[in-house]
């Protein structure tokens, strides 16, 4: 599969956040190859593991954040289920799970209710190791400051907002993949 073409079909390559999404997306797609490498008794599918990271932001270009270049209409919390639509009807349904399940670390049927999430009332929960070690690795990276890498302990504390179960799973992956 060439991601590229999927990006640029969706994305223009004079378009400042064409580039924001290939940094922040390459930023990720090469955490998750380094881990893959670490830990070869992972029974990863590196290809899948590259592609699907490239491809789970694709939807915040339908999302409302100026502050990252978004100019669209939905609110950003939408933008897995909004790239996972995207991903769906480019024929990628493995992928598509990946952008609906990245956000935080999952999100719960019963944190999107107690919350009033704009999002349907279902779990988005990373379930293959590919896109548990595709949340993990987006974690360290902000499109808001792509220059900056957090560390495991900055990662963490910025899911405290989704609680603490987010937090021990987070801390639970850099366990398994640090």
């Amino acid at each position: 599969m060439d991601y590229y073409s999927i990006i640029n079909k969706y994305y223009t390559d004079d378009d400042d956040l064409h580039s924001l999404l290939l940094k922040h997306s390459r930023q990720v797609a090469d955490r998750c190859l380094q881990i893959a490498k670490k830990h070869p008794e992972l029974p990863v599918d590196v290809q899948f593991l590259e592609e699907a990271a490239m491809l789970h932001d694709i939807g915040i270009l339908r999302c409302n954040a100026p502050s990252i270049c978004c100019h669209g209409t939905e609110p950003y919390i939408k933008h897995g289920l909004i790239g996972g639509q995207i991903l769906r009807d480019e024929g990628c349904p493995r992928h598509a799970r990946v952008a609906e399940r990245h956000t935080g670390t999952g999100l719960t049927r019963e944190q999107i209710e107690r919350q009033h999430l704009p999002l349907p009332l279902d779990d988005f929960i990373p379930e293959s190791l590919e896109e548990q070690i595709i949340c993990y690795a987006d974690k360290f990276y902000s499109k808001s400051r792509p220059d900056r890498i957090l560390t495991v302990a900055e990662a963490a504390q910025s899911l405290e907002k989704f609680g603490s179960d987010g937090v021990r799973k987070f801390l639970d992956w850099a366990a398994q993949f640090e």
